[in-house]
């Protein structure tokens, strides 16, 4: 169970598909009174449809509360579907039994948002980084203990820190110790849920780099959900943009960047400052009015409608079509071209 190093490409446009999710739909029920009746839903997310390359790390941002986790967590079925399929190396994982599912538990981990609320504080780090280890009974005694001190190597800590708690860590090195931990069981399929958001930007950088070794060594896939536009454009291979539980529009990252089609993402990228004062003073930002509506009770026709600076009378009726673009670019909107 060594960590062993390998020559990685970037994914090619015809890369085999190692995630592929159709018309995901995630609704939470509403309920209301003292007899606790149905009242509606939540739509956290509505009918979204993506893949994932083997190797690439693909990009999913947006506002908070869009749902962007709900997704991740869909994915791996720590939320159960409502509505459509997701497919792991051709699996349908909502369809699996407990048993199967079980088993395939260990070829896909999440990394989650706050690395200290995600570590239990009454247990050691070679506990936490072991206890997949001893859940799936993949190793025990000696060996255990020396692929928990080869992790902690991996991602840059010294393994002497092993019978320490995370309370002795700084923010940065407990989400290695989160990482570390998402790698214990070898997995090819990582969810990374705003690792850096609870982070100093000191630290990020650190955190980020380290992921991006790890992908090449290891052959990784990701999907990095993130609101840092910066962030994201870093690390991303491509990128999707989620408004109020839909996926409005998807690219390579070098084409979203350089040429977004859908007013929001133009709205979203217009609010990243450019590191340039001469260039920054002259560009024009979109100021997006009146509020995100609620996923209890979504605008009719588009989403994004309410909000939109260029909406027509068609988007008020009829739901854009999730349509392709040249160059393999998605998007979901009546007026992209």
């Amino acid at each position: 169970m060594m960590l062993e190093a390998a020559t990685m490409e970037r994914p090619r446009q015809d890369a085999e598909v190692l995630v592929r999710v159709e018309n995901l739909s995630v609704h939470f029920p509403v309920y209301k009174g003292i007899l606790r009746r149905r009242a509606g839903v939540i739509k956290a997310v509505d009918g979204i449809s993506f893949e994932i390359r083997k190797g690439e790390t693909l990009g999913l941002v947006g506002e908070s509360g869009c749902g962007k986790t709900t997704v991740g967590r869909a994915i791996l079925r720590l939320y159960e579907a409502t509505g459509g399929r997701v497919l792991f190396g051709g699996q349908d994982i909502a369809a699996l039994s407990r048993r199967d599912l079980r088993r395939i538990r260990p070829r896909m981990q999440m990394i989650f948002q706050d690395p200290q609320a995600c570590l239990n504080p009454r247990m050691t780090v070679s506990s936490i980084i072991a206890e997949p280890l001893d859940e799936h009974r993949t190793a025990s005694g000696a060996a255990k203990q020396d692929r928990v001190r080869e992790l902690l190597d991996a991602v840059g800590m010294n393994p002497r820190f092993a019978n320490r708690y995370p309370h002795e860590f700084s923010g940065g090195q407990r989400q290695r110790i989160g990482i570390a931990r998402a790698l214990a069981l070898e997995p090819d399929f990582i969810v990374c849920d705003e690792p850096i958001a609870a982070l100093d930007v000191s630290i990020q950088a650190q955190v980020v780099n380290l992921l991006e070794d790890l992908q090449e060594k290891l052959g990784l896939t990701y999907l990095f959900i993130s609101h840092d536009l910066s962030m994201v454009r870093h690390i991303a291979d491509r990128v999707a943009v989620m408004y109020l539980g839909k996926v409005v529009e998807l690219a390579s990252r070098d084409a979203l960047y350089a040429d977004p089609r859908h007013p929001y993402t133009k709205a979203l990228l217009s609010a990243v400052p450019i590191p340039n004062p001469a260039v920054e003073a002259r560009r024009s930002r979109i100021i997006l009015t009146g509020d995100v509506p609620s996923p209890a009770n979504p605008p009719s026709g588009c989403v994004f409608r309410t909000r939109c600076p260029v909406a027509e009378e068609k988007c008020r009726s009829v739901e854009p079509e999730w349509r392709e673009l040249e160059g393999g670019r998605m998007v979901a909107c009546h007026l992209a071209e």
